[in-house]
């Protein structure tokens, strides 16, 4: 059946940002689209999941109330697979929550559905197939209420949908949990790096690295290589997927080995540094400074170091230029690093690199619940 003839739809508000507050400075909670596109989960729990109060300056004349069932989508992405994407209301209680900007706001009164089970069949491939397809936009892609007329899904039996939505339910649990797991490593190995980097017996890294330029003279066929803020050392076509960067010619191109650093002095300050761990050759842009460490300093540790708020300030204040700020080497050179014993060096090293490993493996069980997820929104939905 056509969506448009499933669901009632609502007026909603345009309430911004600044007119919504984290504390509790009026009775209504407010659904704004950016947290269905990041923050908030398939089905929400009111009771447990979070959402910003509406000011009480700010609190409109006219609204609908959500009640427990009711689904909102976001009308509004720069990706087409992000448009109308949905979350279902739940365990709403005597909570006053209202849907915001950008949001559409639907409601089954023929009680055809289930609670629990639309959220997870607007999230379906089969409805987002359709979605994309409607989409409208050039930069921003956005899509309205009147568009569900031409969208349609499939009702199964309450009984059916019922399974559907408890074994989606409990994937989704499982998957949340594996998520939190993750997200604690990471603030464990922070922890780790700024307290391990914390002493005040300091050197220049200048004392440590030189700048290395060795050039791709031959115009060799090597992988040419980018420097990730997320993933360090990546092939640049995977990094610039949906085009080709470099040029035929790389005679120009830098080549990195093994325990060569590179850096984009324009984005170091997100990140973009990082050490070359492969045992093949690489090349990377005439842009990148590239450098090696010399003796007293494991790359290892220098290459922790690199992660740490201390380095990222320091970063932070020496950067020069007024459109692109960028760092130069020499001012990298000034940045100080606390002076250890190669053998704590190791230590520091390898304790982290434990915590680095395990959040390895945690997340290829969480990108592996997450690819099942998607498979069963496609196969349980047709």
């Amino acid at each position: 059946m056509a969506v448009a003839d499933l669901l009632e739809f609502f007026s909603t508000n345009s309430l911004s940002w600044e007119q919504l507050s984290k504390d509790a400075e009026s009775e209504f909670m407010n659904l704004h689209y950016g947290l269905i596109h990041v923050g908030l989960p398939t089905i929400v729990n009111i009771g447990k999941d979070i959402l910003p109060y509406i000011k009480g300056d700010a609190i409109p004349r006219n609204y609908v109330l959500c009640e427990n069932g009711d689904i909102s989508f976001a009308d509004a992405s720069e990706d087409t697979s992000e448009v109308a994407k949905v979350i279902e209301f739940t365990g709403i209680g005597n909570e006053k929550v209202v849907s915001g900007l950008h949001t559409i706001h639907g409601r089954d009164k023929q009680k055809k559905t289930i609670v629990g089970f639309k959220g997870y069949l607007f999230s379906s491939e089969a409805f987002h197939k359709q979605t994309r397809r409607i989409a409208q936009g050039s930069k921003v892609f956005s899509i309205s209420s009147k568009n569900f007329v031409e969208i349609f899904v499939s009702i199964p039996s309450k009984e059916e949908q019922r399974k559907i939505a408890d074994s989606l339910r409990l994937l989704d649990e499982r998957i949340a949990t594996q998520r939190r797991l993750i997200e604690d490593l990471e603030k464990l190995k922070t922890s780790i790096v700024d307290r391990c980097y914390r002493g005040n017996n300091n050197i220049k890294l200048g004392e440590f690295i030189s700048q290395v330029s060795h050039r791709n003279r031959s115009n060799h066929t090597y992988k040419v290589m980018s420097v990730s803020n997320v993933r360090g050392f990546v092939p640049q076509s995977e990094q610039f997927a949906d085009r080709e960067i470099a040029s035929e010619n790389t005679m120009s191109y830098k080549i990195v080995t093994k325990d060569i650093f590179a850096y984009n002095p324009a984005r170091i300050n997100i990140g973009s540094i990082a050490r070359f761990k492969g045992n093949d050759t690489g090349i990377v842009s005439p842009m990148y400074v590239c450098f090696k460490v010399e003796g007293g300093l494991q790359p290892q540790y220098l290459e922790h170091f690199f992660e740490t708020r201390r380095f990222k300030n320091d970063v932070e204040v020496r950067l020069e230029g007024s459109v692109r700020r960028c760092l130069n080497f020499d001012a990298l050179c000034e940045i100080e690093i606390p002076q250890l014993p190669l053998t704590e060096q190791v230590a520091i090293s390898s304790a982290l690199e434990t915590v680095i490993r395990k959040i390895a493996i945690e997340e290829n069980i969480f990108y592996k619940m997450d690819k099942q997820r998607k498979h069963l929104l496609s196969k349980m939905f047709i």
